[in-house]
């Protein structure tokens, strides 16, 4: 939920919207428009010398809106600004610290309210093209050192996941884990494709890229019959489609990767996702550097996207799907966000290449961030979290890992026997699907609700959509732009404009933030209790390399050891349980119930049984050691001994201080004399160590400040505000001197 911001659509198209001519839309829209219900406003904003303002409100995306139907009977009878819309799926945000510097990374999920509910209970896509576990993630960055929408620095980056948009099903009344997959309808024209990827194609535009993860061989056909219905699909589709401007089509089975042990799968997938996010690029509200123009990268040239002279825009988006589009579509997102975060970064000139590696503090957090939006959303639609992590595919989860996948998918079998059909019920009446009438069956008497999800099985549609232009009309004339970002008379219906106050909270972000007017408790705000790289995966030794891009050892994290009690009493509990512990099972057993390695296909070639690397044993009868790895010196980490002895200054400081302390400010002359005449002018003679000329506890006499000081500072504060002052010829001189110095 967000009162100022519209969380149903993407930044890009909030900020795009942002840059539409006013004028435009002034004079189409406040004409016609009711402004309010308050009888008083118009008056009281001209009574305050002009300090009203006029501002955009774009609707809703309602495919992302979970209470629209709830709204519908309450929309025309109240102002707008009561109209609060709510979006399902998970929202996280992170500080990425870089030497001070607060880069906040920000993932939001949205849930499609269309054709939504559990896991068995909805596969594939309903007649209107709205598929299955449809969630559309973006992940934002945003240089917090800049709070501000119009001077400050974002990038966001969107990708999909979604069912395979086919009729397909799973029955569960045979109380199998891995139910056979059915096609229940046949679409030799691939119209619910067709009408799923036109959707995709007004929201996003082109490419559309499809990355297939599911099984491709198989001993008992199951997954692949899915593949071979979607490629046929997408063959069909594309020979419509100018050729720029194709569906690209990705299959990888990246079950048969990860049993092979000639096979990194992390590696194939960072090449997979280098050449997807060449081809979309990304969004930037602001133009390169100056810096990457001077020293130009071979990735960078190369990447796709819409260049405009305020920045970059994402063109296409990637679209990943399993069967369940949970375990290893989660794992595929994050590769494909990591090698987006590193363009991101780079773009904000805050790293000088386009690449980020592992066991690093940036993406040990980021791998966090997407852990917790992958376990929220299997939640969701599985009844469980994850199953297969990022760990488990980079081989190096600790043994302890498997027991809880183990547990993991006996969740998820219990959640969908038992628990899936009244969460389904619970979703559809919440959303409208079901009404409730008098006289008609109950929604609990219901056998099933497919004709509620599929509305061309109560009444035929009078239009019939083409076989061969299956697209809506005018998408194509503006690709590779998506359709809905475009300035057209049919997008400038959807917009509002609004008058504001201007100190109205809504658009003034520095009162809606910091909240000057409430009481706040510095414990329970949130941007300084989110997790934070430098407090939570920085270590903790001193002489570490601070920055957020260093390659850590394992061992080396925020949370490792050293982080608190019950992190050591469980590595030391690990330790003696290591030796007589059993071994752990392999993969392919642990997955043979799970949602992404179904046991029907145990090839010979390439299948090993792996093992995640064990922690590390030691000697569990050496306490010694232990104690070193827990508790160290304080030279360690204080930089100084504390068991040498104090110098004879500090003990005649220290002696000072405690007859001051004695006496209550007030001189005693016996206590003058004690003190010899050597340690009394050691004492007159000193030089304080605070910078104000008189500082106590009664007042402080802040320091001069010179002009030269007060004028960088002013400059500061214009250029938080926008205006950026014009570089001198010394400044330019300076640059170039430290260009050729540096870097020629």
């Amino acid at each position: 939920i967000s009162y100022s911001y519209d969380l149903s659509h993407s930044l890009q198209y909030n900020l795009t919207v942002l840059r539409m001519p006013l004028e435009i839309l002034k004079t189409e829209t406040t004409q016609s428009r009711q402004e309010s219900f308050d009888i008083f406003e118009d008056e009281e904003l001209s009574t305050q010398g002009g300090s009203g303002v006029f501002g955009i409100c774009s609707k809703p995306y309602e495919k992302y809106v979970w209470n629209a139907k709830l709204l519908e009977a309450v929309r025309t009878a109240v102002h707008r600004d009561w109209l609060l819309y709510i979006i399902h799926g998970f929202c996280g945000q992170s500080k990425l610290l870089i030497y001070g510097r607060p880069i906040y990374v920000t993932l939001i999920a949205r849930r499609s309210s269309k054709f939504a509910g559990t896991r068995f209970l909805k596969r594939g896509a309903n007649c209107e093209g709205d598929v299955a576990n449809e969630v559309e993630t973006e992940q934002i960055l945003y240089d917090a050192s800049v709070m501000s929408f119009s001077a400050g620095s974002y990038s966001s980056y969107v990708q999909v996941r979604g069912s395979v948009p086919l009729y397909w099903s799973q029955d569960i009344s045979t109380m199998m884990p891995k139910p056979p997959i059915t096609l229940d309808q046949a679409d030799p024209y691939a119209h619910v494709a067709a009408l799923h990827f036109d959707q995709m194609l007004q929201r996003f535009g082109s490419p559309i890229i499809i990355l297939n993860l599911v099984k491709e061989r198989e001993k008992r056909k199951h997954e692949r019959i899915l593949s071979e219905e979607l490629v046929a699909a997408v063959t069909y589709l594309n020979q419509f489609l100018p050729p720029e401007h194709a569906i690209i089509y990705i299959p990888w089975d990246m079950a048969k990767y990860t049993k092979s042990k000639l096979c990194n799968v992390l590696d194939r997938l960072n090449v997979i996702a280098e050449s997807v996010v060449k081809k979309t690029g990304f969004f930037v509200n602001r133009p390169d550097s100056y810096c990457s123009i001077l020293r130009p990268d071979e990735k960078w040239n190369e990447l796709g996207g819409c260049v405009v002279s305020t920045g970059r825009l994402q063109t296409g988006v990637l679209r990943t799907n399993c069967v369940d589009c949970l375990d290893r579509t989660n794992t595929a997102q994050f590769m494909v966000g990591k090698c987006a975060l590193a363009y991101q970064l780079y773009s904000l000139g805050l790293i000088d290449k386009p690449n980020l590696q592992f066991d690093t503090d940036a993406v040990r957090l980021f791998e966090e961030l997407y852990e917790d939006h992958g376990d929220t959303l299997s939640l969701q639609y599985g009844g469980s979290q994850l199953v297969h992590r990022v760990k488990t595919y980079r081989k190096i989860a600790p043994w302890t890992q498997h027991s809880k996948d183990i547990m993991q998918t006996l969740s998820r079998y219990y959640s969908n026997a038992f628990s899936d059909a009244d969460r389904q019920d619970s979703i559809n009446l919440f959303l409208g699907v079901f009404k409730p009438t008098e006289g008609k069956p109950h929604l609990w008497e219901l056998p099933t609700d497919f004709y509620l999800h599929h509305k061309n099985t109560l009444s035929l549609s009078q239009t019939r959509q083409s076989y061969t232009y299956w697209w809506t009309t005018g998408v194509l004339k503006h690709l590779p732009l998506p359709f809905d970002e475009v300035t057209c008379a049919e997008n400038r219906r959807k917009l509002t404009v609004k008058k504001f106050h201007k100190y109205e909270e809504e658009i003034d972000i520095h009162n809606e933030f910091f909240r000057p007017y409430e009481l706040s408790s510095f414990d329970e705000t949130f941007c300084l209790a989110m997790t934070n790289s430098t407090r939570d995966f920085m270590p903790k030794n001193v002489g570490i390399d601070p920055s957020p891009f260093t390659v850590r050892k394992p061992d080396e994290t925020g949370k490792s050891v050293l982080g608190n009690k019950n992190n050591r009493e469980e590595t030391v509990l690990q330790r003696k349980t290591a030796a007589s512990a059993p071994p752990p099972p392999s993969e392919e057993a642990v997955s043979s119930s799970s949602e992404d390695d179904s046991g029907t296909d145990k090839e010979d070639e390439g299948a090993v049984s792996q093992r995640s690397t064990p922690v590390k044993v030691t000697d569990t009868g050496d306490n010694t050691k232990i104690t070193e790895n827990v508790v160290q010196s304080t030279k360690d980490v204080y930089g100084v001994n504390l068991s040498d002895i104090p110098s004879e200054d500090d003990l005649a400081i220290y002696a000072r201080f405690v007859q001051l302390g004695q006496s209550q400010h007030k001189q005693d002359k016996g206590s003058q004399q004690f003190c010899s005449k050597h340690l009394l002018d050691k004492v007159i003679n000193l030089i304080p160590i605070s910078s104000f000329s008189q500082d106590n506890i009664y007042e402080v006499q802040p320091p001069r400040v010179d002009r030269k000081s007060i004028e960088i500072f002013h400059a500061h504060i214009q250029a938080g505000r926008g205006n950026m002052q014009l570089l001198g010829r010394d400044d330019f001189l300076m640059y170039r001197e430290y260009i050729r110095n540096r870097y020629m």
